[in-house]
């Protein structure tokens, strides 16, 4: 890529998009553009391929997608797998129809079996079945790596995959409905810990940046008449028994509402503590990656990595045979290291400060118990990660403070 080429990053809004965007910017690329979805709506086929026809990008970064966690992944399975192959299906081939000279699809390591060897290698792929709770995601996301080596392999295109472990960084989604794991709760844990102190003018101020079911800490709540305003006390019974639905939750939880005599102060001194209720056991290991660099590790690809670097039926490889098949050319994106969700979670509760107690809802799902990525491959082509768990929690939490 030079400088002056122009770079498509699609879903340049996102966790993702927005950190390789910043990366492409911070390294001198100055033609990188972007549309959001309420500019360009991907899954509309005719919009994407206007769009393409009349910007004519050189080289696009597919990182759109539907994302979230377990319970998002459980709930809106439907919507995952379609929109998701939508999104893939209209820019990878608007790219075709347009002379793309590089692209790069986003996956994520949900693509490999539920009981996959650890660390998984890439190799891993479609070798046994899916973990249940993200299936739809998982073979959405496996399509597009198909449709990329296949567009290579009869239309002789540019187009690479990579598959980032779970990641975490600026522009995070902190949604307690769809968020991923790390980002709801260091959220959760920070209201936690603003209960704890009392500090309503904060839980206040987090509501109204990010709402929660429509209660938004302005002394209005979804449903409500426009115009008119509830009460504060009133107000603050409806904001605790939000925060009671998402696991954020004063000891013993709302054992009464709000007598409108009674001052929030006076409340919360007559219970314990506050607790925060983490779903599932605890126990899965996960692998945790800084957005950026990932991001970094994005644009290292697209400047030195071609497709013919990663096929393994290159024909400057002497040694293939005849009947050589082409799979598995996507690249993990991962640090190699893990984490327990429980150990994640005291980790975050050390870092926010929040001192009340942490309780582990086993009757909820784990997922996979292990998911962690063999990243040799990217190894081999040049790049390794820098910032570890802790470093980037802390990070995390600065950014979500707006200190950084």
């Amino acid at each position: 890529m030079n400088k002056d080429s122009k770079i498509y990053v699609a879903g340049h809004n996102g966790l993702v998009g927005s950190a390789i965007t910043k990366i492409l910017k911070g390294k001198g690329y100055t033609i990188v553009i972007g549309q959001s979805s309420t500019e360009l709506n991907l899954m509309d086929t005719n919009a994407v391929n206007a769009f393409f026809e009349t910007e004519q990008p050189e080289y696009v970064i597919l990182a759109a997608a539907k994302v979230g966690g377990i319970m998002a992944n459980s709930t809106f399975r439907g919507q995952f797998i379609y929109e998701n192959l939508m999104i893939q299906n209209n820019v990878i081939h608007a790219s075709y129809l347009n002379n793309v000279k590089k692209l790069l699809f986003l996956g994520s390591t949900c693509i490999y079996p539920r009981d996959a060897p650890q660390p998984m290698t890439e190799d891993c792929l479609l070798t046994a079945p899916l973990e249940y709770t993200n299936e739809p995601y998982a073979i959405a996301k496996i399509a597009g790596i198909k449709m990329c080596e296949s567009y290579n392999m009869q239309y002789g295109t540019n187009y690479i995959s990579v598959m980032p472990t779970n990641l975490y960084g600026p522009n995070d989604n902190f949604d307690l409905e769809k968020s991923h794991v790390l980002p709801a709760m260091l959220r959760k844990m920070y209201l936690g810990k603003c209960l704890e102190d009392n500090n309503w003018d904060a839980i206040r101020e987090d509501l109204k940046k990010r709402p929660i079911e429509g209660v938004n800490g302005e002394g209005e709540t979804k449903g409500r008449r426009d115009g008119e305003k509830v009460r504060r006390g009133e107000n603050e019974n409806a904001i605790l028994t939000v925060l009671n639905k998402y696991g954020i939750r004063i000891t013993p939880s709302l054992p009464h509402p709000l007598n409108q005599s009674q001052s929030m102060k006076s409340h919360l001194e007559s219970v314990q503590s506050v607790n925060v209720e983490i779903w599932g056991s605890g126990a899965p290991m996960r692998e945790f990656l800084w957005s950026e660099e990932m991001a970094d590790a994005c644009v290292y690809l697209m400047e030195r990595i071609d497709f013919k670097d990663v096929n393994p039926c290159n024909p400057s490889n002497s040694a293939q045979s005849a009947s050589c098949e082409i799979r598995n050319t996507h690249i993990n994106i991962g640090t190699g290291k893990e984490i327990s969700i429980r150990d994640l979670a005291y980790l975050i509760r050390d870092k926010v400060g929040f001192k009340g107690e942490l309780v582990f809802n086993d009757s909820k799902p784990d997922g996979t118990m292990r998911k962690l990525t063999d990243p040799s491959k990217l190894h081999k082509l040049g790049w390794k990660h820098q910032i570890e768990i802790g470093e980037g929690v802390e990070m995390l939490y600065k950014w979500y403070l707006g200190r950084e």
